[in-house]
């Protein structure tokens, strides 16, 4: 993409402000942190409700960029960069991707349903890579900013777009019209996701076809309400099992896992296999055909290439490796745009500075292969990669004459010299075509291989800040608690996301565990609010913030800070209101006030409480007695400290339930995580963690045997019994077994037999159609976490930090 600024002003409607409109941009940004940033980016400032990105200018403006799209100029900036002034940053974003998006003459698809819509759009990619050249947007990004970001990368010669479209609230999908401008529409499947955005379903259905306003033609499965909705101005492409007046009739035969699909219309009638059972990937296959059929691809073409589809991996994945490395894992798919994506995560989770990509051959069409790599040379510059690890004739070619670069022609080549001690204490990205086999080289980075895991969603914890954080003004403080290992998530990953994010303060209960983020390279402060006496020494030399809820504790500070000539370190003082746990008590206000009073050796940065009924309305009046003590008690030390602390008491529940005592700052913590303490609060939370394992074996048990230890279970008829491999060990209460907890296997309940044990547990598995290796969700969203708790008489709290550390945590980002 290169784009002359005169035009990115007419597009966008904007007023310039600076020296020179001389300047091509062949880079757009919206991310500050991006180490993509630099000379030839045109950085567009987009303001929402929970972040301002023009706190960042003068950021960028020391890495180099020079021209930016603002809703202001910052006052101080005046005269150090060029300006676009616009009244909305984020909407001249989008008429600067309608503008862009005219010079391209070639038909678009849209894409859109509730589900399935990267699904067909990575498909038809794969499908009809042959015989088109196509360019389509990267991974999942369909929102108001994806689309145009996709749109605005597109570089080179092609005969076929493809690009998804996601909304989440009415008036979103016409933007996404206007930037795409589809002449082919797909609705996939329709299903509950973002119901919560519309008045009904009907409503969300309406909202969602405006991308077809102006499609000449729309492919959907035969759906006469949806049809009537649709504008008659369009040929309308049906496909269905049941109604053979549908433009494509369609039969199914399951087998082992296997699908064989017979398609039958006015001038054909055909079968394909697929390796797919799942309703979701029949309908994603149909669809496609359905597609294919209509651009006039050839029956045994058709045949040929569907049946060699596959999984779809959606997911940058975060893996903890040996030898003390990161893995990121992207071992499924190439291209330059997800390739930029892929080193974004790289950056944003990375555990050293050491950074080595292993990479594969790209295969893009569309632009010359020259052209491609050396781009791919200076993204990977920009980046900061120390050892670049290529797989394939071409990249190797290419790549040659970078000095960092070792190169294998095969897959096979690398993994005959793998040597476990050449990789350690790196971050090591994983990204390569699905030809190459990168998994086999993921296996033998990772740490960990066994089959059950913890999955983390970082998108979900990024929501549910997002969440909180709207809950707020804008100047309000944010600490977000870390402690128990990120309740039990992962503490350094999490707080890795948590300082991208730019987050105020981290929590933690014990100096080990900030010491811990220190040597990962965490630099947000940090807080400790448990800290014992001994560890003050340890926390002063690496910089943590002790919480300070004693007169002996202070004192103690005080001391080793007097011994150690320091002055003015952040301390944080804690007030007892009526949690009865850690805290000042008011009869000891005027003894903490003396030893504060013109002492120089401690700054008090914060003065804070815990409230203790906070999730529960019908003890409002003690967490309002809570309140006015802290206000009470907070007075007395104001007068005697040369500044004003920052105040904070509400934690989760208070930030959703007294938005109005937020004071300065406030603490984030099982809400960061999905876990709300009302029904309200829950269904504005995504789920964070899942924890997967697999079926290990399953058999048939006849009437009067058993399940388990001590025979808890009896057989009374025959039965299909499933031992899956995970246990109390892990962390999975037995309180949960003898039928009152279930596991998830293929969408279905599966009661837990008998006793849970050490490694082990039995489910029923009599009228679930399923096989050794079939995935099991022990909990996520079914069952839920709080549903565990609530069962067996526990938190969730304790659910989540009980999993044990031998489970692998995976950490993903769609």
């Amino acid at each position: 993409m290169n784009l002359n600024l005169t035009h990115i002003i007419s597009f966008c409607k904007g007023v310039f402000h600076g020296n020179s409109t001389e300047f091509t941009a062949s880079h757009i940004s919206i991310d500050s942190r991006s180490l993509q940033n630099g000379s030839n980016t045109l950085f567009f400032a987009i303001k929402g409700q929970n972040h301002d990105a023009h706190l960042y200018l003068e950021e960028l403006i020391a890495k180099g960029v020079r021209y930016f799209v603002v809703e202001y100029i910052p006052e101080h900036l005046y005269e150090k960069a060029n300006f676009i002034i616009v009244e909305n940053s984020l909407k001249a974003l989008q008429q600067t991707a309608i503008g862009y998006r005219k010079q391209f003459d070639f038909p678009f698809v849209g894409i859109t349903g509730s589900n399935g819509k990267t699904i067909v759009k990575e498909w038809l990619n794969f499908l009809l890579s042959p015989n088109h050249l196509i360019v389509r947007n990267p991974k999942s990004y369909n929102s108001q900013v994806g689309v145009p970001l996709s749109i605005l990368a597109i570089e080179g010669n092609y005969d076929l777009g493809i690009f998804e479209a996601g909304i989440s609230l009415p008036n979103e999908m016409s933007n996404l019209e206007n930037i795409i401008q589809p002449k082919y529409g797909i609705l996939t499947n329709i299903g509950s996701v973002h119901d919560e955005g519309f008045a009904n379903r009907e409503a969300k259905i309406k909202e969602k076809i405006k991308l077809f306003e102006n499609c000449s033609d729309i492919f959907l499965e035969k759906n006469t309400e949806i049809e009537v909705l649709l504008s008659e101005n369009s040929q309308k492409h049906t496909w269905s099992f049941t109604d053979e007046s549908a433009n494509l009739f369609v039969s199914k035969k399951n087998e082992n896992g296997k699908t064989e699909l017979t398609f039958k219309n006015t001038t054909n009638t055909f079968s394909v296999n697929i390796p797919f059972s799942d309703e979701n990937s029949i309908e994603n296959v149909i669809t496609c055909v359905n597609f294919m059929l209509f651009l006039g691809e050839e029956i045994a073409f058709i045949q040929n290439r569907v049946a060699e589809l596959y999984p779809i991996e959606l997911r940058l994945q975060a893996k903890k490796g040996i030898n003390n490395c990161l893995v990121i894992d992207d071992s499924y798919s190439v291209d330059y745009q997800s390739l930029k994506i892929a080193l974004d995560f790289l950056e944003q989770q990375k555990l050293h500075d050491k950074k080595t990509i292993i990479l594969s051959d790209i295969f893009t069409s569309g632009i010359a292969v020259e052209t491609l790599y050396n781009q791919v040379k200076q993204l990977l510059s920009k980046n900061k990669i120390e050892r670049i690890i290529t797989i394939g004739e071409t990249i190797g070619k290419q790549l040659n004459d970078l000095p960092n670069v070792i190169s294998f022609a095969t897959t096979q080549e690398f993994l005959q010299q793998f040597n476990t001690q050449s990789f350690q204490n790196e971050t090591i990205l994983v990204k390569g075509a699905r030809g190459f086999n990168f998994h086999e080289i993921v296996v033998l980075l990772e740490e960990k291989n066994h089959e059950t895991i913890l999955e983390i969603n970082l998108d979900a914890i990024s929501h549910n800040l997002n969440f909180y954080k709207s809950k707020l003004k804008p100047e309000t403080k944010i600490m977000v608690m870390v402690k128990a290992f990120g309740y039990g998530n992962g503490g350094y990953e999490i707080a890795k996301l948590l300082e991208h994010h730019k987050v105020d303060y981290l929590g933690v209960a014990f100096a080990d565990e900030g010491i811990e983020l220190r040597k990962a390279g965490i630099t947000t402060p940090i807080m400790v609010l448990n800290p014992e006496n001994s560890s003050f020494r340890a926390m002063i030399a690496y910089n943590l913030e002790p919480e300070i809820y004693s007169i002996t504790g202070l004192q103690a500070f005080l001391k080793i800070a007097q011994h150690q000539n320091i002055s003015h370190y952040p301390i944080h003082i804690k007030l007892d209101t009526g949690m009865h746990r850690l805290g000042f008590e008011p009869h000891l206000i005027s003894e903490l006030c003396s030893l504060l009073k013109n002492n120089n050796f401690v700054k008090v940065k914060s003065v804070f409480s815990h409230l203790a009924a906070s999730d529960d309305l019908e003890l409002d009046d003690f967490t309002k007695l809570q309140f006015q003590r802290f206000d009470a008690m907070y007075s007395e030390l104001e007068k005697v400290l040369p500044s004003k602390p920052i105040r904070h008491i509400l934690n989760t529940s208070g930030i959703f339930n007294y938005a109005e005592k937020q004071m300065e700052m406030v603490r984030l913590g099982i809400g960061l995580y999905g876990i709300g303490n009302s029904e309200q609060e829950l269904k504005a939370l995504e789920n964070v963690s899942t924890l997967k394992t697999i079926i290990s074996q399953i058999r048939e048990v006849s009437p009067e045997e058993s399940i388990g230890y001590s025979r808890r279970f009896r057989v009374t008829q025959k039965m299909k019994v499933a031992t899956i491999p995970i246990g109390y060990a892990d962390g999975i209460r037995r309180a949960w077994g003898n039928e009152k907890g279930f596991v998830t296997i293929n969408n279905q309940k599966a009661s837990i037999l008998g006793s849970i044990c050490m490694d082990m547990m039995m489910v029923d598995v009599t009228n679930i159609s399923c096989k050794t290796g079939d995935e099991v969700i022990v909990f996520g969203k079914n069952p839920k976490v709080t549903e565990m708790a609530s069962v067996i008489g526990t938190i969730p709290y304790e659910i989540l930090t009980g999993i044990s550390q031998r489970v692998k945590r995976i950490f993903f980002k769609n």
